[in-house]
């Protein structure tokens, strides 16, 4: 937490004796939500992914907590070990990097956790792309030039894309893109792009966002496979493909919204 937060963290005794799946954000503890630190802070147990999620953002966890990292387990030893300390009666927190709803392999846990009749609570948190967008200082969403966000991923060895979902289909919309995952990927996947979007269309490179060693990189898509390669990215990386990335340096269109304008009239402005 930073030097200047007022916020003071305090145990819940509320808290019944169930897992509680939390997703903690792309890694800076300030983006963590308030509901995941309470419960960071009351948990008896700590499961986290410690291949995605830095160590500092276990400060929040109380001194007596036990911390077990999972990146080397597999899905049955880790409910195993959520089973057996739930009957024991002990409060779980589970960590998952970014947000829950997007690749972060919950839902097996969850079926499994719920065949052991294990209560479960989901505790939403922040987006890598969202972090990115915001340290860009940009939105993904400018009137008249793009208004659609698409989340995705290239096939890899763990998960197989749906043939409906084949990137270059997707970027034939050519919204603001968010491809997770593709590092090792990237050649295919800058050619898949090139077929929709023209060559000067920016990418935001973006490694380990909210971490203590984070870089971003705005190139143009032309120059995403090989800046990736330069600069040995494999891993925790995400990329944003956007016209809406131009409004950076001042390089769009500066369309207005309507939203704000002294013109446009609505239910609370007649």
């Amino acid at each position: 937490m930073s030097e200047n937060s007022q916020v003071k963290l305090v145990e819940d005794r509320s808290l019944m004796p169930q897992v509680y799946i939390i997703g903690v954000g792309p890694g800076d503890p300030d983006l963590l939500t308030v509901k995941g630190q309470r419960i960071i802070a009351t948990a008896a147990v700590i499961l986290y992914a410690d291949s995605l999620i830095p160590d500092r953002l276990l400060q929040y966890a109380r001194p007596d907590a036990e911390i077990i990292k999972t990146s080397d387990l597999t899905l049955e030893q880790i409910v195993a070990i959520i089973v057996d300390r739930v009957r024991s009666g002990m409060t779980i927190a589970r960590l998952h990097s970014g947000d829950l709803t997007l690749y972060s392999a919950i839902t097996e846990q969850i079926h499994a956790l719920r065949s052991a009749n294990i209560t479960i609570e989901l505790v939403p948190g922040i987006s890598a792309f969202q972090a990115a967008a915001a340290k860009l200082q940009v939105e993904l969403t400018v009137p008249e030039i793009v208004q659609t966000i698409i989340l995705t991923r290239p096939t890899g060895r763990a998960s197989a894309v749906p043939v409906a979902e084949d990137l270059a289909s997707l970027a034939a919309h050519k919204s603001s893109l968010c491809l997770y995952l593709a590092a090792r990927h990237v050649e295919t996947a800058q050619a898949q792009l090139l077929q929709y979007y023209p060559p000067e269309t920016p990418v935001a490179i973006c490694f380990r966002v909210g971490w203590e060693d984070e870089q971003i990189w705005v190139v143009p898509l032309t120059e995403m496979a090989i800046v990736t390669a330069q600069e040995n990215l494999v891993r925790t990386t995400i990329y944003i493909i956007s016209p809406a990335l131009a409004e950076i340096n001042g390089e769009g269109s500066r369309t207005r919204s309507q939203l704000y304008h002294p013109q446009h009239q609505h239910l609370f402005r007649p």
